[in-house]
């Protein structure tokens, strides 16, 4: 297809048929538009609008996250997984506050330049709040660019990406940047998807080479395959009447900032108990769990040691006696959230 027509065609597209209503689309304040585009990597917008409604109830203004402890932050990402995003997101708003005077950058460039925020997130950004004529490149916008125009290989390889990088920019508007990249979201989202496109509702469907070729299946190609590595760890369930043991995670790596169960180490999580708060009982296991992280499966085998009395903590801060009927805000990793429901339920 002509690269002329393929901007003017997509932005008289969404103008009928796009998404209108989404709750951050009413607003172009930074902030919001920002906290909507770090919610919605890797999880579907279903999922976001209630975590972005709560978010910003509870942080209606940037500054409000900025000044909020890095806990409360986490309580409300809880659940949603990936919370690098999260604890990116507190460190940006503060360098905001404290760098840039609370007023957040208007050109990618700049943006680009907060934590967490990636080039084509601050692209977005800059476009949708500020006009500026500016290439985005997520993984709605990668797919279709690999199918209209037939773009070979897996796109997340760097040769790959710098082409198609280039082919964005090249397919920019002169005018109504917003629209267009919001309407290469919408088509991605809502037409050209993973599995079974609708082809026939898609305004470039006349001209896409999957389509043509019958490719659609091949096109984007897929991320070389590997089997990801598994990792088995027992978890000490510490109960001291309606309380359980947790222990905060470091800042970095996974899971980090939350609450999570303590791991027991090789000699296993009776014993685990017994070096800390004396001799116990052997316990009990409880059901395990599986739970995929990117790049590894981690399976979860908890095991349950209930003790007479609340014991005494050490003074580091790192152990943690939490309520089991106050976890709704507490922030935890979805599998603990499940294994402490299970308990409180049970």
């Amino acid at each position: 297809m002509s690269k002329n027509d393929f901007a003017p065609r997509l932005i008289a597209w969404q103008a009928d048929h796009g998404r209108h209503d989404l709750p951050w689309q009413q607003s172009r304040d930074p902030y919001r538009v920002w906290l909507s585009e770090i919610m919605l990597q890797q999880t579907q917008v279903d999922t976001v609008i209630p975590y972005y409604l709560r978010f910003l109830q509870r942080f209606p203004h940037l500054a409000d996250l900025a000044a909020a402890p890095q806990e409360a932050v986490l309580g409300l990402w809880s659940g949603l997984g990936y919370y690098a995003r999260a604890r990116n997101l507190h460190k940006a708003a503060q360098v905001v506050m404290d760098e840039h005077g609370g007023v957040f950058p208007q050109r990618a460039e700049e943006i680009a330049r907060l934590p967490g925020i990636g080039r084509s997130t601050a692209a977005a950004i800059a476009a949708f709040c500020f006009g500026e004529r500016v290439p985005i490149l997520d993984g709605n916008v990668k797919r279709v660019l690999c199918r209209v125009f037939g773009v070979e290989g897996f796109p997340g390889q760097r040769a790959v990406e710098q082409r198609l990088w280039a082919l964005a920019a090249e397919l920019l508007p002169a005018r109504e940047v917003g629209r267009y990249i919001q309407a290469q979201m919408d088509l991605g989202a809502t037409v050209c998807t993973r599995s079974r496109p609708a082809c026939g509702r898609c305004p470039l469907a006349g001209d896409c080479v999957a389509r043509r070729e019958e490719r659609t299946t091949e096109l984007p190609a897929a991320r070389p395959r590997k089997t990801p590595p598994r990792r088995r760890v027992q978890v000490a369930v510490v109960r001291a009447g309606d309380t359980v043991l947790l222990e905060r995670r470091p800042p970095a790596g996974i899971w980090g900032g939350l609450l999570a169960l303590p791991e027991a180490g090789e000699d296993g999580a009776a014993a685990w108990v017994a070096q800390r708060f004396g001799e116990v009982a052997g316990g009990s296991e409880l059901p395990p769990l599986v739970h995929a992280f990117t790049h590894f499966v981690l399976e979860i085998r908890p095991w349950l040691v209930d003790l007479p009395a609340v014991p005494p903590l050490a003074a580091d801060g790192s152990l943690h006696w939490q309520a089991l009927n106050a976890l709704d805000e507490a922030p935890l990793p979805t599998p603990v959230r499940s294994i402490l429901q299970g308990l409180r339920e049970g």
